[in-house]
């Protein structure tokens, strides 16, 4: 069995000082079950091979150990889970080493190969509860698999998943930053882009969004993951549009309509399954605080188990906050134990933590007169004549060009799209064939 490990080594060097990758890609997947036989030897293996010449073959190797499971201890053994944290720890070693010194060029031949040794470390890192370890790790694991900012890999929602259990987010706010405009190619063996981790990427970035108290953006990262097409409708689709319903109260006080290219299995399968957030929905609409408690109440055990209480706790006090927004439409000067007593807040001091936090935030401009317990509503000071606002016009125009520019990209490539021209133009593979076939026949 040696002999055939030395002979998969020389052919992997051979196929790899030719530059022939897509041969070397047909070799290691034959050579899965070869490796997976000898396990015991892939670390010989990997001493054999040349991390800058040989990265597609340690990829596959460390691939297949990383899915074997740990090696057992002597029966008479006493500190088997110490000899298990041993190897993982040597197994997190190995693969730091690969991800951080691999060759992008080299690795591209097989992404998912690649996506699936992060797949991996992220589950073991998350079951040795030391996500954070991975963070830094999948940063680089994604900058070497992608070929541009804007190209969405199945790594990405690996990374978003350890800065959640971590409660990192900053590492991934970089990344979820950049709005997507593609996602990885298909390797050797014709697998596509798994859906599954498209979904998952924009519903943990949503998560993450909202953690940060970002609502415009985790509504419009849940809001791609309901509008996503599908024929079914996924768990990962279900969960979102529970918070979708939350961060559109938070935000807007209603529910936000979805877009009209939401498929109609969302309406006709996912509504049903949350009554209970379509009925808190409609509580809020009413702007009675004390309905919106006991409908809290009512529905708790559903919003713990699904793990929305937190936002949920949220949306109940921008019910608070919404009620007295009204109130500065209606009044000028207010005792802060009137505004505690029309919002239904427990007393003046609640309410004046709640004004001072939305004065801080900028959603109301007032003043509060310590000695007599004022309230005193203001205008909106913005003139939109200052540099400052300047400035941001400037930039939010940018955007819209740069935006325009890419969506004119994009049509353009649609319109060659040899998939796109044959449906515009009412032609089947099979008219084509026939087509060519009465042209030779003519021809000859």
């Amino acid at each position: 069995m040696a002999s055939l490990l030395e002979q998969f080594v020389h052919n992997v060097r051979n196929l790899s000082s030719q530059g022939n990758f897509r041969d070397l890609c047909d070799v290691l997947h034959k050579s899965q079950e070869l490796l997976v036989k000898n396990g015991q030897h892939l670390d010989t293996v990997l001493e054999m091979l040349d991390l800058q010449q040989h990265s597609l073959a340690m990829l596959e190797v460390l691939s297949v150990k990383l899915s074997l499971p740990p090696p057992s201890a002597p029966p008479t053994s006493s500190n088997q889970q110490a000899q298990n944290i041993d190897y993982q720890e040597i197994l997190f070693t190995q693969v730091q080493e690969f991800i951080t010194g691999c060759v992008g060029e080299q690795i591209r031949y097989a992404p998912d190969t690649y996506a699936e040794l992060c797949h991996n470390v992220t589950k073991q890192l998350i079951e040795a509860k030391a996500a954070i370890r991975g963070i830094d790790l999948l940063c680089i694991a994604i900058k070497k698999l992608r070929t541009e900012e804007t190209q969405l890999t199945t790594v990405h929602s690996d990374l978003c998943r350890l800065c959640l259990v971590a409660k990192c987010f900053k590492p991934a706010l970089k990344f979820l930053d950049i709005d997507m405009t593609c996602v990885t190619h298909t390797d050797e063996q014709g697998s596509s882009f798994d859906a599954k981790y498209f979904l998952l990427y924009y519903y943990y970035g949503g998560m993450i969004y909202a953690a940060v108290k970002n609502y415009d953006r985790a509504l419009y990262m849940f809001e791609v993951v309901i509008s996503t097409p599908a024929l079914a409708v996924s768990h990962i689709m279900l969960e979102a549009y529970k918070k979708y319903i939350l961060i559109s109260l938070i935000l807007h006080g209603k529910v936000a309509a979805m877009p009209k290219y939401t498929s109609q299995v969302v309406g006709r399968f996912i509504k049903p399954l949350s009554q209970s957030y379509h009925e808190l929905a409609n509580v809020y609409a009413t702007n009675n605080t004390e309905d919106l408690r006991l409908c809290v109440s009512k529905y708790s055990d559903s919003f713990m188990r699904d793990g929305n209480m937190g936002l949920t706790k949220q949306v109940v006090s921008s019910l608070y906050k919404k009620n007295i927004q009204r109130l500065t439409k209606t009044f000028l000067t207010l005792s802060l134990s009137d505004v505690a007593s029309r919002v239904q807040l427990s007393g003046p001091q609640e309410a004046e933590r709640y004004i001072l936090n939305m004065i801080e935030e900028g959603e109301i401009f007032a003043t509060i007169n310590q000695k007599d317990g004022m309230v005193v509503f203001h205008d909106d000071p913005e003139k939109y004549n200052s540099p400052a606002m300047l400035c941001k016009l400037e930039d939010e125009m940018s955007k819209c060009t740069e935006l325009d520019k890419r969506i004119q990209k994009m049509e353009e490539e649609i319109l060659v799209n040899p998939l796109y021209v044959k449906k515009a133009c009412g032609v089947t593979e099979e008219d084509l064939t026939s087509a060519q076939g009465a042209k030779l026949s003519y021809l000859m």
